[in-house]
């Protein structure tokens, strides 16, 4: 089997979107049978044709800002997206600029700052952010049930803003959860109460920015920082006395000496590669260039650098494994396409489209807090 090395190797930009205002893209979701998914800062989302990145159409309906894009695993027509608005709605792709077909609610207080479906697609998660400075809720809804599907809420899990909750890809009642508490919680929803569903937290020793299930059997799980930590635990170690700790570091930026000796200047995400077993991290400079590296139980290594991109800081990337691309979105309003010996139609470096007005008020950067409550030993 070909090697994730040899895969990226031979990446070049094939395509390049280019909006006609300026907008950071801060999110990507992939439906296999031809678009793209893309949340934007003016709390609009874009569909775009996932081999040509020719715009299909746009909806607008949120008042917030935008937490994340999915696609239905079981229905790709349709389409979540959740928002600080305190809505998770549902797109009929089929229908561009319709009204969502769905809208999930829970209390009025409630600011969704992260969300995720399960792989089965009948479960809804939303994270909310820290309601009257004390509590921060989990919420659950019965997608299957639209207006009226609301399950119940965790609220003893975390203190402060959840920014990320993920699901497990083959477990529909395994659930991750991340919080600028600096705690990542795993949950097994089939125990039903908070306390029995809890079965593990993880310390990030800060504020966690993102989390991704990896590994074989997905049983690991990569936590990135707001101040670019990165933690990578073995949950398959849960009922063993062996540590969860695989690798652990305060700051990642500078495990990866780049040509001019520098590292990088921030961590994009991780995703892990079902056909190369191996997890995938991008880190970026905030000139736009970006890194493309290996996480194992060694910390990173550098695979392959993609340069003559982006113009500024990249925000979000997916791995479309059927056609081994690359997609990024960054903060320059740029969507790009690199596959292997790509060509790009158009030349030219595209000139940054950064905003120094409205911008930087819609994409708000997560706080970071002391931590108020005592957390389990990894």
């Amino acid at each position: 089997m070909e090697g994730l090395e040899e895969k990226l190797r031979g990446l070049s930009i094939a395509r390049r979107s280019r909006p006609e205002e300026p907008t950071y893209l801060l999110d990507i979701a992939l439906q296999p049978t031809g678009l793209l998914a893309v949340s934007c800062s003016n709390f609009t989302i874009h569909l775009h044709n996932k081999d040509t990145l020719n715009l299909a159409g746009r909806y607008q309906g949120h008042s917030g800002p935008l937490c994340g894009v999915t696609f239905a695993h079981t229905s790709p027509n349709l389409l979540y997206s959740g928002s600080a608005d305190g809505t998770v709605r549902a797109w009929d792709v089929r229908r561009p600029g319709t009204a969502a077909a769905q809208m999930f609610k829970s209390d009025p207080s409630h600011s969704y700052c992260s969300f995720d479906l399960s792989c089965s697609d009948t479960l809804l998660c939303a994270g909310t952010e820290q309601v009257n400075g004390e509590d921060s809720f989990l919420v659950f809804w019965d997608a299957r049930k639209p207006g009226g599907g609301l399950l119940g809420v965790y609220s003893e899990s975390h203190s402060d803003d959840i920014t990320q909750v993920r699901f497990h890809p083959r477990d529909k009642d395994r659930l991750a959860s991340g919080s600028t508490d600096g705690l990542v919680n795993v949950f097994d929803l089939s125990q039903g109460a908070e306390e029995e569903a809890l079965l593990a937290t993880c310390n990030s020793d800060s504020s966690a920015s993102s989390v991704c299930w990896g590994g074989a059997d997905f049983t690991q799980l990569l936590c990135l920082s707001h101040d670019e930590g990165l933690h990578l635990w073995d949950l398959g170690q849960l009922d063993t006395d062996e540590p969860l700790t695989i690798f652990s570091t305060s700051d990642a930026r500078s495990l990866t000496p780049l040509a001019d000796g520098a590292g990088v200047d921030y961590l994009v995400g991780g995703r892990w590669l079902e056909g190369p077993q191996k997890l995938l991290v991008i880190g970026g400079k905030n000139s736009g260039d970006l890194y493309l590296m290996e996480c194992d139980n060694g910390g990173l290594h550098l695979l392959r650098s993609l340069e003559h991109g982006h113009t500024s800081t990249v925000r979000c990337f997916l791995w479309d494994a059927a056609e081994e691309a690359l997609v990024t979105g960054g903060e320059d309003a740029q969507l790009l396409l690199w596959t292997s010996g790509g060509e790009e139609l158009t030349t030219g470096k595209r000139e940054s489209m950064k905003s120094d007005s409205a911008l930087r008020l819609k994409s708000r950067p997560h706080k970071k807090h002391g931590y108020q409550r005592g957390k389990k030993a990894t």
